[in-house]
């Protein structure tokens, strides 16, 4: 008799399933995650996507979560879901328009990230391609442990993998020295840099070795908040490229020569309304919190703990990808 252990795939409205799993595969905040009998214990957020569940009898079914929660303790796995349907109540038509619905609010981005690496400034390297023979620290199951196994093979190194389960994991077993490098996106490990006591005696290599493109994402079937927060974004890259700040839109508001930045703060045209909102909606916004580049900067850039170039975030206007459509 297989080994099993006992699942339980819940929402706030009602149990989905409940029994014994040989096995369960989820999309986690780190990639693809296969959960067996006797998993080490693990909490993580979930991706929207299929949950798919090995039952006893090997029997496979799958269930669709719009994102959630997964506990692993050792005799039981809880799935936490916000929704949650199973494949066969799916009505097909239906979730391909979904689909299509949630692919078109992730077409914009506000984040470029990737894979990248942290190591030792006393390993004497300064590039990823130099890690020739190095230990890494690396979340086993993952597109991560693909994209790295593709690196190293693509510059003719090798590496000795050093398995972990979660983040903190790897955070703990590179600060005890039981991996020269770890590797995850760029961002997350320009954030767990700052929580080391010596900081200074690390680097993030420069080589971004995969695409992890951010978006936001709003609830299906919210159709206004969805255009409000598109919009928003939209405002703040614009912003910044036509030169509107936190301290000037008081004054750029009363009307500029650029019919593109009257339309964005309100002088022209009816964006607002068309939003529900009110015409200076914009001009709340940047008086708030700035364009996108004094955001960026404010949390992320060179004079804060992360410590993060604008790179691909820049805007396209100064070689990065980040641009927006007009304000009409």
């Amino acid at each position: 008799m297989a080994i099993t252990v006992q699942c339980d795939i819940v929402t706030a409205e009602q149990e989905i399933f409940s029994g014994s799993v040989e096995t369960l595969v989820a999309a986690g905040s780190y990639g693809d995650l296969g959960i067996y009998p006797g998993h080490a214990p693990l909490l993580t957020t979930l991706q929207p996507g299929p949950v798919r569940v090995i039952k006893q009898n090997g029997e496979e079914e799958i269930i669709f979560v719009s994102g959630g929660f997964l506990e692993v303790q050792p005799h039981r796995v809880t799935v936490l879901a916000d929704t949650a349907v199973r494949a066969n109540d799916l009505d097909e038509a239906a979730a391909l328009e979904a689909k299509k619905h949630a692919q078109d609010l992730l077409d914009q981005q506000n984040y470029y990230d990737g894979q990248g690496f942290i190591g030792r400034k006393s390993l004497g390297v300064k590039s990823a391609k130099e890690l020739d023979g190095a230990s890494v620290c690396i979340q086993t199951g993952t597109t991560t442990e693909l994209n790295l196994a593709d690196f190293f093979r693509v510059n003719n190194i090798s590496y000795e993998p050093v398995p972990i389960e979660t983040n903190e994991e790897a955070r703990v077993a590179y600060l005890a020295e039981r991996c020269d490098v770890y590797t995850t996106d760029a961002s997350g490990l320009a954030a767990t840099k700052t929580t080391f006591e010596n900081a200074d005696d690390h680097m993030v290599f420069p080589e971004i070795i995969s695409k992890e493109p951010l978006g936001p994402l709003v609830r299906q079937g919210d159709d206004q908040w969805a255009d409000i927060a598109r919009w928003t974004l939209n405002a703040l890259i614009n912003a910044e490229e036509y030169g509107v700040t936190q301290a000037n839109v008081g004054q750029m508001m009363n009307g500029t020569d650029n019919p593109e930045v009257n339309r964005m703060l309100g002088n022209e045209g009816s964006l607002g309304s068309m939003l529900g909102l009110d015409k200076d909606w914009a001009v709340n916004v940047i008086k708030a919190v700035g364009n996108y580049g004094e955001i960026f900067d404010r949390f992320l850039g060179p004079n804060t703990a992360l410590a993060l170039e604008r790179g691909q975030n820049a805007l396209y206007t100064q070689g990065g990808l980040l641009y927006a459509p007009p304000m009409r």
